[in-house]
């Protein structure tokens, strides 16, 4: 794909945007096997389908829809999912439902949205765009941010003023389906009435493309090149993050506006999935008074389909679209998964008011060089160790005497030392190990039968862009403005606070807490994901601990509610 850059205004900022050319959609040699544009209205079991519906927005761009809705049926709230993967299921889209159960959904179910089959017969209509330069519409792609925001409002506002709708609103999704909702969102269309963002990141700098500051260079690519597929251009984030490695209105245009958001919110959020950061953030963040959050270890495709998570969906969609009081509003704020080790739960759905929870004591693990150990008295004695910064790491553990839950936010506090470099990459990794010293993860479902063993809950920074955000930052979550270097000198050593993403998960008595510091990422085996990120390392990097050097890892225990005789109730 060549290159082409565009100047665009972000705030004050005058920006160079970086595209590149986009592979034309449809049928034959050097095409993506999109079907041509054939306009056409079907009636198939009680379903009318029009397809390829044109529609004009605010800038004049034509773009096109699939509309699936009851057959015959007025007053009918729509569901819209937001992606550019494709208004149907075409050979480019991933095998996803190869991934889930012979039947579980149908070929037009766009890639990580709804079933239109399953969301007709319940009263609903389900539109599925292709946004803006996606496969036959006009206009280059955005990729996140302000455009797809206003995109999102013109096909919302389009679809309440048809004739069969009843003129109410929601979107959902997961991935970027989630994600593009809070631009949506953020832009108050008025016939947006609620929304239910499965899973998805929020800040594509913070929690994707340079999270923890460092640029990744794979997973990212890939995406872009993937998403590419329409008439002109595509917005090219990752060749952006090398050309603007640092903060700026570009990046900022691409966190959302969270505040503008006071409609009723249903989230998820995977504990052992890389979306993870960006829902419990929103959740957060947003205004509305009428959110939910639910907490689950499963992969989102698998999670989508399961029957108690689509009636769940259900019932917060017939509350505020169809207008049901159907005792939605007594469901607990928060439920949360509490993860045992391999597939197992310890809790499922636990109720709980807020996230993080108001009871969390959280207590500092300090670390002892010298031992390898994590204790609750702090050394006095300091020492250090090092490791190869490219390749080697280093452990730190401790066995819990009784039976302890952590869930939310962890820190990581270390004082570190660059030997022969002027800059770190620290990647961490908090892990469960049993009494023996072997590792117990929890497992990923992603299909079925499918599950993977997580590799732990992680947390990256480079050293250089340790400063905080005083603001934004909370005691057990650091927020990191990223706008400028501070390079390391020679045998200087510095405090840097590493935000570990939150978990919730169970250690039995005997059972052990591993921290892993390492200047390299580390799959474990079998782990299906795979990054690669543009390092600084080499050398040797060195951890300080003990004495002035107060390295800990700050934990958010869950007392239990009740302990009687020997046993706990949580």
């Amino acid at each position: 794909m060549s290159e082409s850059v565009e100047k665009r205004k972000f705030g004050d900022e005058e920006i160079d945007v970086i595209y590149k050319k986009a592979r034309p959609a449809g049928v034959g040699e050097n095409k993506e096997k999109y079907p041509p544009l054939l306009p056409s209205v079907t009636v198939m079991d009680g379903m009318r389908i029009e397809r390829d519906v044109s529609l004009p927005l605010r800038d004049g761009t034509i773009i096109y829809t699939d509309i699936y809705r009851p057959e015959g049926a007025t007053n009918v709230p729509s569901i819209i999912s937001w992606t550019p993967y494709g208004k149907r299921n075409y050979e480019s889209t991933p095998p996803w439902q190869a991934m889930l159960k012979d039947g579980t959904c149908t070929p037009m179910a766009k890639f990580e949205c709804a079933e239109p089959t399953y969301w007709c017969k319940q009263g609903y209509a389900v539109i599925n765009p292709d946004p803006r330069g996606v496969g036959f519409s006009q206009g280059d792609i955005p990729c996140f941010g302000t455009q797809e925001g206003r995109d999102g409002y013109d096909l919302i506002e389009w679809v309440a003023a048809r004739e069969w709708s009843n003129g109410k609103t929601a979107l959902f999704g997961n991935s970027w389906a989630s994600m593009a909702q809070w631009y949506i969102a953020a832009e108050k269309p008025p016939h947006l009435t609620c929304m239910a963002p499965w899973e998805g990141i929020t800040d594509i700098y913070r929690e994707a493309v340079c999270w923890g500051g460092m640029r990744e260079t794979s997973f990212w690519t890939w995406i872009v090149n993937w998403v590419g597929v329409g008439p002109n251009r595509v917005e090219d984030f990752v060749a952006m993050a090398k050309k603007y490695p640092f903060m700026n209105g570009y990046w900022e245009d691409k966190v959302p506006k969270f505040e503008n958001i006071e409609i009723p919110a249903y989230l998820t959020a995977g504990w052992c999935h890389f979306h993870l950061r960006g829902s419990t953030e929103a959740f957060q963040r947003i205004s509305s008074p009428s959110k939910w959050l639910r907490m689950h270890r499963d992969f989102e495709w698998f999670d989508d389909f399961q029957p108690e998570n689509i009636a769940d969906l259900q019932r917060f969609l017939d509350r505020y679209l169809k207008g049901m009081h159907n005792g939605w509003e007594m469901t607990p704020r928060v439920r949360l998964d509490v993860m045992d080790s391999g597939d197992i739960d310890y809790q499922h759905w636990r109720p709980e008011k807020e996230f993080p929870l108001a009871r969390t004591r959280y207590e500092k693990l300090f670390l002892d060089a010298k031992t390898g150990h994590l204790s609750k008295t702090p050394p006095t004695t300091e020492s250090s160790v090092h490791y190869e910064a490219p390749s080697g790491r280093v452990n730190f553990v401790m066995p819990f005497d009784e039976e302890t839950e952590l869930t939310g936010y962890m820190k990581l506090r270390l004082w570190v030392e660059a030997d022969g470099a002027n800059d770190m990459d620290l990647f961490v990794t908090v892990q469960k190990l049993d009494e023996k010293g072997e590792q117990m993860p929890a497992r990923f479902h992603a299909g079925d039968p499918t599950s993977y063993p997580h590799p732990g809950f992680p947390g990256k920074l480079r050293v250089s862009l340790r400063e905080l955000d005083e603001k934004m930052s909370k005691p057990y979550k650091p927020y990191y403005p990223y706008r400028h270097e501070q390079l390391l000198k020679p045998k200087e050593i510095v405090p840097v606070d590493i935000e570990v993403w939150p978990t919730s998960m169970i250690w039995h008595s005997g059972q052990q807490l591993r921290v892993v510091v390492s200047g390299n990422y580390f799959r474990e085996p079998g782990w299906f994901e795979t990054f690669t990120w543009d390092l600084r390392n080499k050398g040797n990097h060195i951890i300080h601990t003990g004495g002035k050097y107060d390295s800990h890892l700050l934990v958010p225990v869950i007392p239990p509610k009740v302990v009687a005789r020997g046993y706990s109730l949580r």
